[in-house]
């Protein structure tokens, strides 16, 4: 679940931005829609507890994060939340199973290689574990992060713009795997994207606009 309101984040000699109040129960869809600039970014940074919300509070998983500290909100992301960025973040001096392993040590907790497979074999790329990132396709990059990001079964799955690179056919089956991953944990899955396919092929997910759009 996710909850916020009167939250607003103040950037340093930049724009203030301030957020609708918001409400979704535990393992709903929920699409962040708005034009580019509007906050899509700023709002998943403040619910994955990267940034400080100037005002009003953000409840993720049952946790207020502004009553967490800096330190704390590190060690609570690793276990509860799992984060799909617009750039995957793969390092090419590790393989793809030791990439998936630092899932572990971020949280603090030892390492379940058979975790690691498992979550390999559920995007079914288990036969890509001793590649690096740099000997993968977009597609096979994308689901190597995808099982990252349910590696320890999260609560709350956030992707920030899944679909931008992709023609329709990869997108469609982008969103059906995020959406089967999300069922599989009971995650929360909030979708940032400004495009319409998304909405389309999630329609019964709930619409959190931002600014103008």
């Amino acid at each position: 679940m996710i909850q916020s309101s009167a939250l607003r984040y103040d950037y340093p000699r930049g724009p203030s931005l301030a957020f609708p109040d918001l409400d979704v129960p535990q393992g709903a869809t929920l699409l962040l829609r708005g034009n580019s600039g509007a906050g899509k970014s700023t709002w998943l940074a403040l619910a994955a507890g990267l940034l400080t919300a100037g005002a009003g509070d953000i409840v993720v998983a049952g946790q207020s994060l502004s009553a967490l500290s800096r330190a704390a909100r590190d060690g609570w992301r690793a276990r509860h939340l799992g984060f799909l960025p617009q750039k995957l973040h793969l390092s090419d001096a590790l393989s793809v199973e030791r990439n998936l392993a630092l899932a572990f040590y971020a949280a603090g907790l030892p390492e379940k290689q058979g975790a690691v497979h498992h979550a390999l074999e559920q995007l079914g790329v288990a036969e890509l574990a001793e590649r690096r990132p740099s000997q993968l396709s977009g597609g096979q990059a994308q689901r190597v992060a995808l099982a990252r990001s349910i590696l320890m079964e999260p609560q709350v799955i956030l992707a920030d713009e899944p679909t931008a690179s992709l023609d329709d056919e990869a997108a469609l089956a982008g969103l059906k795997l995020l959406e089967s991953c999300a069922f599989r944990c009971n995650a929360t899955l909030v979708i940032a994207t400004h495009d319409r396919r998304v909405q389309e092929a999630l329609p019964a997910a709930i619409v959190y606009r931002i600014g103008s759009a």
